[in-house]
């Protein structure tokens, strides 16, 4: 008989049937770490969220007692001993062809148990690596996410409310044979590869890691894009690389991260001229062009170096790459 680990065994115990008062209760019994969520809704209601996790009995009841109708958030990773591949659809994102082909690589066997979400995804479960620290991720374009530590999940029999009708999270596959560990980071490259840059250019200072700034700025999200495009463009001004070069190193991460080219190399330039301010020059204010064939970014002087980087307001914890 397959074993498996203290989440997946509580759920086994379970059905739909089951009022989440009495199902959250349960899980602290087994050494599960649980705190409410809003009823029909993933949002916690605690105020520290999954970090109010406990499987202090009398405080897990406490919480149900006030509001019966709490769905059940458990911490994953170390704290349950669980980790969940997290399989998402939302508009034109299929996270099942993305797991599909993960499954087909081998990369995602020996879960013990997929649950179906009420938005038509999937968790699949899996034991946490022992003494491993596993923390969670976003592979948005995939449509995976890993929910590991530092994540939560919402567990059977947790409910939501879909355009007004109530679908429960439900158990659809137990696996009989030997679960096993998952390897997170090996998946994720597979999923979501990180661009390679190219070679750093002669001359430029060993200081920059360009290797690194690329993969950082690629790993930027939604809101933080250009910020942190600037940031590295600024960088690499400030070492004496020229604008084309850094356009070579940062098109195809900051592309990666979800940039336009044209927003790409509006950014760069900025960023080169606030390090290299424009000189006053001759005919700059009387309609006189471009020199023919000049490069968009190489504008009249503004790769003069006299100035050092001021980068935007609230990008100073990026400072420490």
């Amino acid at each position: 008989m397959n074993m498996h680990g203290a989440v997946s065994s509580v759920l086994l115990r379970m059905n739909a049937a089951w009022p989440l008062s009495a199902a959250a209760p349960e899980f602290a019994r087994a050494g599960v770490p649980v705190f409410p969520c809003a009823p029909w809704g993933k949002r916690p209601a605690t105020e520290h969220g999954f970090h109010d996790a406990t499987t202090n009995l009398d405080q897990v009841e406490a919480w149900w007692r006030q509001s019966p109708g709490a769905n059940i958030g458990v911490p994953t990773g170390a704290a349950s001993g669980t980790v969940v591949v997290d399989v998402d659809v939302h508009g034109p994102v299929d996270g099942h062809a993305s797991f599909d082909r993960a499954r087909r690589a081998g990369l995602v066997d020996g879960w013990e148990l997929l649950v179906r979400t009420p938005t038509g995804g999937l968790h699949a479960y899996y034991p946490a690596t022992p003494g491993t620290e596993q923390r969670s991720w976003q592979a948005a374009r995939a449509g995976i996410d890993f929910r590991g530590d530092g994540g939560y999940i919402i567990v059977p029999p947790s409910a939501r409310s879909i355009e007004g009708t109530t679908v429960a999270y439900q158990v659809e596959e137990v696996n009989a044979g030997p679960a096993s560990l998952l390897d997170a980071g090996r998946l994720r490259d597979f999923l979501d590869p990180r661009p390679t840059p190219r070679p750093a250019p002669a001359g430029l200072d060993r200081g920059v890691d360009v290797t690194r700034l690329a993969a950082w700025v690629a790993g930027r999200g939604e809101g933080e894009r250009n910020r942190g495009l600037f940031w590295a463009a600024c960088r690499l001004a400030e070492n004496g690389l020229p604008a084309s070069d850094a356009l070579d190193v940062l098109t195809a991460a900051a592309g990666h991260a979800g940039l336009a080219e044209r927003e790409i190399t509006a950014t760069v330039r900025s960023a080169y001229r606030t390090v290299h301010p424009t000189p006053a020059r001759r005919g700059a204010h009387d309609g006189s062009s471009p020199a023919r064939g000049a490069s968009p970014l190489a504008g009249d002087g503004w790769l003069d170096r006299n100035a050092s980087t001021r980068p935007p307001a609230g990008s100073s914890r990026v400072r420490g790459l």
